[in-house]
Order: C-alpha cells, then structure tokens, then sequence
C-alpha cells in the first residue's frame, strides 16, 4: 500500500509548538529587563531634563527655583511666562488630577528640596508665587519589578541619586540629604 502523505502529524506539530514556547521562555524575560532599562534610563534622562528646565527658569525670570512641575511646564499651546515657562512637556507639567506626573513607567514628583522662599522684597511681575533657593524631584517606578527597579532624584546640585529599593522614600524632601548614592 502506497499512500502519499499530505500535512503534518499531530506529534510533529505538538513537537513545534513545544518549541516555539521554549523560545518564548527564554524571550520574554529579557524583554521585560530590556524595557525596565529603558524606562530607566528614560527616567533619569527626564530628570536631568528638568534639572537644565529649572536652571533656565531661574536666570530667565529671576525668580528662583519653581515650586511645582506646572509652573515649569503648563499646558500645550500656552504662551511661556513665569506662570506656565513652557520648558518641560505638558506630560510632565500637568500631571493626572493634580497627583504627580507619569511618564514612562515612572511618576515624577517636585518639592521644594532643601530650598526656602527668596526675599525679602516682591515677586518678580507676572509670577504666582516667590521663587524657592532649592527644589527636589523624584522619579519612582509606577510598579516596582514592572516598570522599573530603582527610584532616582535630582536637586539644585544637578547630581542625580539612586535609590536601588524602588520606593524613593525620603527623596522629595531633601534628594542631597536623603544619603541615597550618586549615579554612576
């Protein structure tokens, strides 16, 4: 008997699904390290990026640092003043129902740092609110192990700091003094 054979057995294809998830295993786990590592580098490159923001924002209108990512940023579209300096991105600025801004897997939140109001004297014309000496901002992991490993802050140093647990506590207050180490 001389049959021809058409298609595949049932054992040849199980044998090449049972490969295909071999390949799969060793896959996926790599590619989420691979976007845990963007997302940090994202995160840091986001904070440097601030960090220039509130340097030009305080030579430009003599005011100080911001106290918020709003005031540095604002909304789309808007005319740049010492309200709303169109420095960062509106993703960065305007945050989701006032809690703190997300982006690439990580939230960034700024305080005043170590920094006090400048003064005496008046708000420079056009400005909300008396600059600050100093601020702070932090970037933690939306999801620790999912989003990112480490949590990072910057202040008025420029120094970016780390904090290998994820959760960044402490950081907002005072990044300088939070004893987290340097970014190498």
């Amino acid at each position: 008997m001389n049959k021809k054979r058409n298609g595949f057995s049932l054992i040849e294809l199980l044998i090449v699904v049972a490969i295909i998830l071999i390949i799969a295993a060793i896959a996926i786990p790599n590619l989420l390290r691979s976007k845990i590592a963007a997302n940090q580098a994202g995160a840091v490159g986001t904070l440097r990026t601030i960090s220039s923001s509130e340097e030009t924002y305080s030579v430009v209108y003599n005011n100080g640092f911001t106290q918020s990512l709003g005031t540095l940023g604002g909304p789309a579209g808007g005319v740049a003043s010492c309200a709303n300096a169109q420095l960062i991105d509106e993703v960065l600025s305007t945050g989701g129902a006032g809690g703190p801004a997300g982006k690439s897997g990580y939230t960034f939140t700024s305080g005043p740092g170590i920094g006090v109001a400048i003064g005496p004297g008046p708000q420079p014309a056009g400005c909300p609110a008396i600059g600050l000496t100093g601020f702070s901002v932090t970037a933690v992991p939306i999801k620790v192990n999912s989003t990112g490993n480490a949590a990072f802050c910057i202040d008025e140093t420029g120094v970016v700091r780390i904090d290998v647990a994820g959760v960044g506590g402490g950081m907002p207050a005072a990044c300088a003094a939070s004893n987290f180490p340097l970014l190498q």
